[in-house]
This record gives C-alpha cells, sequence and structure tokens, in this order.
C-alpha cells in the first residue's frame, strides 16, 4: 500500500507541509496526484490527516513539487521517518574539491565582482573585485573579506550589508530600488519554506531606518521593468550592474543544493 491508516500524531502536521507546497507550486490535488501516480482521494486523505502517508510517498510527493532537500528532510521528520540527506560543513575535508571549483569560477569572473552564499544570505567566498567593494563598507566588527578564501564564521551576512545604515547604501546610487528587490526576494524564499532564521534576519535587517517594506508592486511582474540594475558610486562616476545567480544542478547535498554564485555583470561599455 502507498499509505497507511492514521496512527501517528505526525500525520497532521505532514498533511500540511505537503499542502502548502502544492500551493506554493500552483498545483490542484488532481495534477498533483496524476504525476505522482496515486488518487486524488487519497492525496487528500494524506493531506488533511485521515492518512499517513509512507516514506516513499513523501520522497515521491517531494519530486513533483521540487521540494529542496532541507524541505525534504523537515517532511520526512513531520512524517515519522528519519531524514534522508546529509548537510556537509564547507570546511569539511570532502568539500575540498567543490571549494576549488567554485573558486574557479569566481576568479574566472574578474575582473567583475563575483560571490557564492548560502541559503542564509551568508557568505562563503568572494573574488576580488566583490571583496574590494565589501571591504569599503564600515559595518560594526566588519573584518576585510579574504579573496578566493572560504570566509570563516560568524560569515558576514549580504542582506545586512545591503541595510545596515552603515552599509552599501552608501556605495549604490539606487539603494533603495535595490534592496526593494533583493529583499522581495528573501521574503518569497522565507514564505515558501517558513524558515525560522530566515524570517529572523528579516525581521531584524527591517527595522534598520529606511529599509522599504513589502511593495505590493511585487505580485504584478507587469508593473515592474525588466530588471532592476545595481548603480554603484565609483570615482570616476555610477556604473551599472546586472546581476546573474547559478547553482550546483546535480547537488545531493543540502549545503551544496542551497550554495548560489551571484556574478555581477556590466551594463555598458563605461561600467566593463
Amino acid at each position: 500500500m502507498i499509505g497507511t491508516s492514521l496512527s501517528a500524531s505526525h500525520a497532521p502536521a505532514v498533511g500540511g507541509l505537503i499542502q502548502r507546497w502544492r500551493k506554493s507550486r500552483r498545483m490542484s490535488q488532481l495534477d498533483l496526484a496524476l504525476e505522482s501516480g496515486i488518487s486524488a482521494r487519497h492525496l487528500s486523505f494524506v493531506e488533511t490527516g485521515r492518512t499517513r502517508p509512507s516514506r516513499d510517498m513523501v520522497l515521491r510527493l517531494c519530486g513533483v513539487l521540487a521540494v529542496p532537500l532541507r524541505d525534504r528532510n523537515n517532511l520526512l521528520l513531520a512524517a515519522g521517518f528519519a531524514p534522508v540527506y546529509r548537510e556537509t560543513a564547507f570546511d569539511a575535508p570532502e568539500m575540498a574539491e567543490i571549494l576549488s571549483a567554485v573558486r574557479l569560477i569566481l576568479r574566472r569572473h574578474e575582473p567583475y565582482p563575483a560571490v557564492a552564499f548560502d541559503a542564509g544570505w551568508d557568505i562563503v567566498m568572494v573574488n576580488t573585485a566583490y571583496a574590494g567593494v565589501a571591504n569599503a563598507l564600515t559595518l560594526p566588527g566588519h573584518t576585510p573579506l579574504p579573496a578566493l578564501t572560504l570566509v570563516e564564521k560568524p560569515r558576514p551576512n549580504i542582506l545586512r550589508m545591503l541595510c545596515h545604515p552603515e552599509g552599501a547604501r552608501k556605495l549604490v546610487a539606487n539603494w533603495e530600488e535595490t534592496t526593494r528587490a533583493v529583499l522581495a526576494r528573501a521574503r518569497r524564499e522565507a514564505l515558501r519554506d517558513g524558515d525560522a532564521g530566515r524570517r529572523a534576519l528579516l525581521a531584524e535587517i527591517s527595522a534598520f531606518p529606511g529599509v522599504p517594506g513589502p511593495d505590493p508592486r511585487e505580485l504584478d511582474s507587469a508593473q515592474l521593468g525588466l530588471v532592476v540594475p545595481i548603480e554603484i558610486r565609483t570615482p570616476t562616476g555610477t556604473r551599472r550592474l546586472l546581476s546573474t545567480i547559478a547553482t550546483l544542478g546535480t547537488a545531493e547535498d543540502i549545503t551544496l543544493q542551497e550554495l548560489r554564485i551571484e556574478s555581477f555583470h556590466p551594463v555598458e561599455d563605461a561600467a566593463a
């Protein structure tokens, strides 16, 4: 059988989590059931807690919903099963090969800035150009970032650097516009996975003076521009940059799946 009769107090919790992920993916019960190879009735029983899903069913639904690995572990725990995905520290010996690859990516992007950061927006590694910009900030307790080296804990946080009064606002000409766009992405992530640490961070930085709150336009892309560039003040004038974010496409480790590499690219010849 795909599932068993309800016999554990975990079932309502896991059902609610599955329902939340289904709705975040804008899928109906019928769509999810069809793609998962189960009946809509059975899925309804799982979501309402009338049936406890098996371990295989939890993993099958997570696969269809493209649930991140960390959240798959949480769903397994909620269903009464042990986690199956590991989380390896960046300074673990087995991470050396991955860090070498990240270092190569960052170095190849010079002379333009690039940064690797984790799901909590903490900086993991930067290239020389990004270190130059970050080290120009005067945040309390800030220590210079080393280039192309694993940053030691406690790691600087990108959102805190962006929003703190002594942070990036003095270097970014369109600080409010840029901050609004970045925080919109961070808020969407927090709403989707309900991570307590990310929500606490958002609450902290939202209390900084001048930090823009949620914008209703965040829900209507038709009212927004194609992209929000970041405009950096330099001794020779303001330079406009666009950013792209890359992830590891075949990661089977939580730490590596959550790793992101943001690269900045010049918009015009002057920025180049």
